[in-house]
């Protein structure tokens, strides 16, 4: 069996379900860079040929430990499913003469390049402008129709993102974005590639109104939604589409939810937009995760973000669990060399619903908790808050131990201060939904009620 060296470092899919579905069709070495989770051990270790531990370098370093490593295995791809992981394994795969996404790959990581190379290519997006210094705060007021969104361009997961309504709250946001970007570089989130270089890196870009009226028959959807694709040669193939809740201010997400309940006609023109922003961004072979914003009354979209990866959280696991394609399978035999059988549009319509739900410490409202209980999955009652037919289970490696408090929400932080990830599946998407919703109502209480029981049994 062919060798492929995963690179693991922080984010993307839980180990414990990407490993066994790459060692379904290659021999794994895994060259981690990031703290592995030894918590699921059990679970994708017996799937690995080797394991090796490294710490992480950047620049031409980085790209040296990836392809010798490589080199050493006999691998015949290299990938990784971490944003901060993309560029420098792009990097190692071209040098090593093995498919990847390619020399263009910085246009889907930098948020400015990627911006400039939308503008360019005519497709539609928020007006925005770079800052590198504090007159181009002066200058992007000047041009933009506040309110902004100041974002980190080499963040993930909302990190670093800041709504700003006039030139004094833009620079005190900058300053406050910088601390936040350098302490999660501390943390292990950040660029690995040009370590450093992303803690000033921002722009601020107008915040388009969206809308779910014209777009989805039901309530409580998001008004954005993400497609799933790989690029195979540097052909694309939009593979499904995935929907949301409503973001926690400024745009953190709370929940993914597949299928997303929209008419084939509106997921072909949300199809079609996703294809137009891929091809411009020139990538070789890799996967991407695409999301789109919707305007009120159906008509106009604007493109958010590509990535040259997977979604976060558990987004190919429901792509799996709802429609039935395993994209992780299918991107390791691409990396391969060997046939992929792609469907020949975007698939629509799927069985079922699935969907990850990321615990937050703030209510539906945007609101924070007032108290910050314990984390326990285990005491929870989830038989009275989902419905008959739905299934709920806690993703350990993406969750905090049993017994540590809820991390406060802070809004420039995004996902950083989240206590845990659910797994859950319904017997529909509106289902789903509106367990999501139960959830997130009653969770606090739940857990504050939980350990109030707990600490008066122990007295």
């Amino acid at each position: 069996m062919s060798a492929i060296l995963f690179v693991h470092a922080r984010g993307g899919p839980p180990l414990e379900y990407a490993i066994p579905r790459m060692a379904a069709h290659a021999e794994v070495h895994v060259l981690a860079l990031a703290p592995l989770p030894h918590v699921t051990a059990d679970r994708w270790l017996p799937h690995c040929a080797t394991v090796t531990e490294a710490e992480p370098a950047d620049g031409d370093a980085l790209v040296d430990l990836v392809c010798d490593r490589a080199e050493r295995v006999a691998a015949r791809a290299v990938t990784t499913f971490s944003e901060y992981a993309v560029v420098a394994v792009a990097h190692a795969a071209a040098r090593l003469g093995l498919a990847g996404a390619g020399p263009r790959v910085e246009a889907a990581r930098d948020k400015r390049l990627m911006r400039r190379t939308w503008r360019d290519a005519g497709v539609p997006i928020p007006g925005f402008a770079e800052i590198h210094r504090d007159a181009d705060i002066d200058e992007a007021f000047a041009r933009l129709t506040p309110p902004l969104l100041l974002k980190a361009a080499w963040s993930a997961g909302s990190t670093a993102h800041l709504t700003v309504h006039d030139r004094e709250q833009a620079a005190l946001a900058w300053e406050r974005g910088r601390a936040v970007m350098a302490s999660s570089a501390e943390d292990g989130y950040a660029e690995l590639h040009s370590a450093g270089e992303g803690v000033s890196d921002f722009l601020l870009e107008e915040i388009v109104t969206g809308g779910t009226l014209g777009w989805f028959d039901g309530h409580g959807w998001g008004d954005y939604v993400s497609v799933e694709g790989i690029v195979a040669d540097g052909v694309y193939h939009p593979l499904a589409i995935t929907g949301r809740m409503p973001t926690v201010p400024p745009f953190t997400e709370r929940a993914s939810i597949a299928p997303a309940e929209l008419p084939e006609p509106v997921q072909r023109r949300i199809e079609e937009l996703s294809r137009a922003a891929v091809d411009a961004l020139g990538l070789g072979t890799c996967a991407t995760h695409t999301e789109i914003k919707l305007a009120p009354g159906g008509h106009g979209m604007w493109l958010i973000e590509t990535a040259a990866r997977f979604g976060g959280v558990l987004t190919t696991r429901q792509v799996e669990e709802v429609f039935g394609l395993d994209m992780i399978g299918m991107l390791t035999r691409q990396l391969l060399g060997r046939p992929v059988d792609y469907p020949p549009r975007m698939v629509t319509s799927g069985k079922g619903a699935a969907g990850s739900l990321v615990v937050l410490a703030v209510d539906a409202l945007g609101e924070p908790w007032t108290e910050h209980p314990r984390w326990d999955f285990a005491a929870v009652d989830w038989a009275e808050l989902l419905q008959p037919g739905s299934r709920i289970e806690l993703v350990a490696e993406k969750s905090l131990p049993p017994g540590t408090p809820v991390p406060a929400y802070r809004e420039a932080e995004g996902a950083n201060t989240m206590a845990a990830l659910c797994f859950l599946t319904a017997e529909s998407a509106p289902a789903l939904l509106a367990d999501c919703a139960r959830i997130v109502d009653a969770l606090p209480k739940s857990l504050t009620t939980t350990a109030r029981l707990t600490t008066g049994m122990s007295q």
